[in-house]
């Protein structure tokens, strides 16, 4: 009632409390319900992210998570890639707006191939600027890594030096060759009348002419002819000559010759295995370092 002194008029000095309108929220609303930004480096929120049910208590902040294969998190888009390098394959969950650059970083951590040491393929060599998302990765993608660790790299570049001392201790533990059935077929003919003379003693560079008056596993004489300006050995024998490109033979292995020791039984190895070994017996003795030389590749240094 609004007449003056009336039932429904408050008393003097006091105001009537002000009602909210509909849907206005209260102060300090606003900043429970800023979201937080979305991609690969956070999570997403929503407008309720930070509230708590009634009854419990504080929710703990977000914690940041580890994972070995990039476990699904709000906020990502995740790809799944199969990672393949030397025949080992890595089931990875990788981020779809990642670069090419943190892919290598990745798989880094998983083989311990330094990034500046892998060719990464897709379609091409992977671009390290640009995101999986830009050159069209997909779910169940291959990824070909070709690379060898540092370790690798050392074992090969370990001096051939080194490699051709295992293999004479090897040989050392074995029976010696001039005694072996094989071998004492050859070697019981005695040593060749026109072979050249040896210097023992002493090691000298490669004659300027054909080494000859040597025997093959055949007992058939067979001369070596050093072809340095094409990077062949030519191994002459009465009835052909076979021309071997240098980088195709890929040891050499030699033994003093017992009771003459001023000379040589050697084999050229021309495949996998001893099986490929080609024998040339009664090697002039100061002719067989500069002729492991020649064939490994030493006499490109002199």
């Amino acid at each position: 009632r609004a007449g003056p002194g009336g039932p429904g008029q408050l008393p003097a000095g006091r105001a009537l409390p002000v009602r909210s309108p509909p849907g206005a929220e209260e102060p300090g609303m606003e900043a429970e319900a800023q979201e937080l930004p979305l991609g690969c480096g956070g999570e997403g929120g929503s407008p309720a992210a930070g509230r708590s049910p009634e009854g419990e208590g504080r929710r703990d902040p977000p914690q940041a998570s580890v994972s070995n294969g990039g476990d699904a998190e709000s906020g990502k888009e995740l790809v799944e890639l199969k990672v393949i390098w030397n025949k080992n394959k890595y089931d990875v969950k990788f981020c779809l707006d990642s670069t090419g650059a943190e892919l290598k970083q990745k798989i880094h951590s998983l083989t311990g191939l330094p990034p500046a040491m892998q060719k990464v393929m897709f379609k091409g060599l992977l671009p390290e600027e640009k995101t999986l998302r830009e050159i069209k990765v997909t779910n169940g993608a291959k990824i070909m890594v070709v690379g060898s660790t540092i370790n690798d790299v050392l074992a090969v570049n370990t001096p051939k030096e080194a490699a051709q001392q295992e293999v004479k201790a090897e040989e050392n533990k074995k029976e010696p060759l001039c005694r072996q059935k094989q071998h004492r077929k050859v070697l019981d003919k005695g040593k060749p009348d026109d072979v050249m003379p040896s210097v023992k003693g002493v090691q000298e560079r490669l004659p300027t002419v054909p080494l000859s008056g040597m025997y093959n596993k055949s007992g058939g004489k067979v001369r070596l002819t050093f072809k340095l300006e094409q990077d062949q050995l030519w191994i002459g024998t009465k009835e052909r000559t076979e021309k071997l490109p240098m980088g195709s033979i890929k040891n050499v292995v030699s033994e003093p010759i017992e009771g003459h020791e001023d000379y040589h039984m050697m084999a050229f190895q021309l495949g996998p295995t001893e099986a490929s070994y080609y024998w040339v017996y009664w090697v002039p003795t100061q002719y067989v370092d500069a002729i492991k030389d020649t064939v490994l590749g030493k006499w490109q240094y002199f």
